[in-house]
């Protein structure tokens, strides 16, 4: 790829200010109440698409967000890589946390990007990876070099389970047939320490509901004699894991692949260091599964943990009431082969076993997916693997991933096409949290990268 680094440093502020412009858009797609501020954002990607160099840009209707589709064929008989990525974001919540407001983004410089971060909620999940993907193509584009077709769906669900897009890949197989998925939604060790994600843990989701009497009660009147839904809410999640913090639900594990020793010796080749890791999450000790590193228990082992807990008076002061109800919500991350329909159901069952009958019990699935690996012998992870020596100078290193894409192993069964993972954000970006940011450094080098898979892929195929 001729003149990359050169087209970056000529456009290197265009650059940022259109990806500001995108994060000032609050597209939350949890809450009903920013809909057309999602909608909003959609026709702002299908913008920049056009402004990139898709021939055909759709902004195609979902029972849901709409999906983004865009491409750029250059010859039926090339490669064609199907970008995905998302446009909506996180609720920012708790905003009183925010350094800076969410959707006003500034560009701060910290100990681990000196050369500035972009601090806004989506910053780095996923509207900043995704536009890295934008700007790659304008790049090839406009400097006639894209070796091949490229293709885009870009949807506005991802947030909150994707559960239109499912519909619409298997109702538009011809339009998305491809030879490879490539997206940015991942992470990577270090600046310094480039790697590719390889695998993804599936996802269940759950909400239960916990209800005493029929109403909130005087807590002096009826305390000691009618089951309080909160302290037995408490109780039944506390037992959900063991002593050695190993998740007691039936069945669970069933379907758990053990690792062997020497697959788990590579894994620990990966630099870590767990003192940093404990001083940048500011705690004085790890805590998971017994028997397992921090970099297995967050990757390689499945999971339970309470995202949400309410019931009661939680106001300013003191209110003394039994409450009617208590809730949580409760996610549980999977490894390959474990079915998130069937762990809900293990665990619906099991929630549902180990209450009272002093309360009743409500469990509401949410919305899950499938975890995923990728094998690192294909010509796809080679191409990538490629590319990142090329601008990185240093061989990335395969790493699995705690998070989940559950659309990932949706695409596998329904376009048959296996995905690449070429995330360039950092675990310290805070996702999903106040404060969330992307290094001006790392946006840069993921435009600078992308073309360099197409151009090696291309090669190899």
């Amino acid at each position: 790829m001729q003149n990359v680094q050169k087209y970056l440093a000529q456009n290197k502020d265009r650059f940022l200010e259109e990806l500001i412009e995108l994060l000032k858009i609050p597209s939350i797609s949890a809450d009903s109440a920013f809909s057309q501020d999602v909608i909003d954002t959609s026709e702002a990607v299908k913008a920049a698409l056009e402004k990139a160099g898709c021939d055909l840009v759709e902004i195609c209707e979902t029972d849901g967000y709409p999906i983004v589709y865009g491409e750029k064929i250059i010859n039926p008989d090339l490669p064609t890589v199907l970008v995905y990525g998302h446009y909506d974001v996180q609720p920012p919540d708790p905003v009183d946390l925010w350094n800076s407001p969410p959707f006003e983004p500034v560009i701060k410089e910290t100990p681990i990007h000196p050369e500035g971060a972009i601090f806004a909620r989506g910053a780095c999940d996923d509207k900043g990876q995704m536009y890295m993907h934008v700007k790659a193509l304008e790049f090839m584009v406009k400097t006639d070099q894209l070796p091949c077709n490229v293709k885009f769906m870009i949807e506005g669900e991802e947030e909150v389970g994707s559960n239109n897009l499912g519909v619409f890949v298997a109702a538009n197989k011809e339009k998305l047939a491809n030879d490879v998925i490539l997206i940015s939604d991942t992470g990577m060790i270090a600046n310094d320490v480039p790697s590719i994600t390889t695998g993804l843990r599936g996802l269940s989701y759950v909400e239960v509901e916990v209800t005493g009497p029929n109403r909130d009660l005087h807590s002096g009147l009826y305390g000691g004699a009618v089951a309080n839904p909160i302290n037995i809410l408490a109780k039944m999640i506390a037992s959900l894991h063991d002593e050695n913090n190993h998740i007691t639900i039936p069945g669970f594990y069933d379907k758990v692949d053990e690792l062997s020793e020497q697959e788990r010796a590579e894994m620990a080749k990966a630099p870590f260091s767990l003192e940093k890791y404990k001083k940048s999450l500011q705690i004085n000790a790890v805590h998971g599964e017994e028997g397992y590193s921090t970099n297995e228990r967050n990757s390689i082992r499945p999971t339970l943990d309470v995202n949400g807990i309410w019931g009661g008076y939680i106001g300013e002061g003191a209110k003394t009431v039994i409450a009617s109800k208590a809730y949580a919500k409760i996610s549980m991350r999977l490894v390959p082969h474990q079915d998130w329909q069937e762990i809900t159901e293990l665990f619906k069952t099991h929630f549902e076993k180990i209450a009272p009958k002093s309360v009743t019990v409500k469990v509401k699935p949410h919305h899950g997916g499938q975890g995923y690996v990728t094998p690192i012998d294909n010509t796809a992870y080679q191409a990538a693997a490629k590319a990142y020596e090329t601008t990185f100078g240093k061989t990335p290193v395969p790493q699995r991933s705690g998070g989940s894409i559950p659309i990932v192993s949706l695409f596998e069964k329904e376009l048959k096409s296996k995905t690449i993972l070429m995330g360039f954000g950092l675990d310290s970006d805070a996702i999903h949290s106040p404060n969330e940011h992307f290094g001006v450094w790392n946006y840069l080098k993921g435009i600078e990268t992308i073309p360099y898979f197409y151009k090696y892929f291309t090669e190899m195929s």
